[in-house]
């Protein structure tokens, strides 16, 4: 079985395990929304694919405004993620968690 980050902390949070409030978005409006339904003064924005590496490959921003929210979505939104583990071709991000 493979799931996504937000996947299991939705389970996490069904069996109530403390995870951090997220929100998934899959356009650019809905990344600023998101943060502020999510409130605070900074986010991180995390693309949703099979494959660890994520964060080395810049698929995982530490934003401090909700433009900056939009500016990574459009980065990353329709793009591929290449990490180690998805090979050279990359995996297609569709979707983001915003926390």
């Amino acid at each position: 079985m493979n799931l996504h980050e937000y996947q299991s902390k939705q389970l996490f949070h069904e069996y109530h395990v403390p995870v951090p409030k997220g929100v998934t978005v899959s356009t650019l409006d809905a990344a600023s929304a998101a943060c502020a339904e999510l409130g605070g003064s900074r986010w991180v924005v995390k693309a949703q694919v099979h494959a660890g590496g994520r964060g080395k490959a810049g698929g995982v921003v530490l934003v401090d405004s909700p433009q900056e929210a939009e500016a990574q979505a459009r980065r990353l939104l329709g793009s591929r993620l290449v990490t180690h583990q998805s090979g050279p071709q990359g995996l297609p991000i569709g979707t983001l968690l915003i926390e």
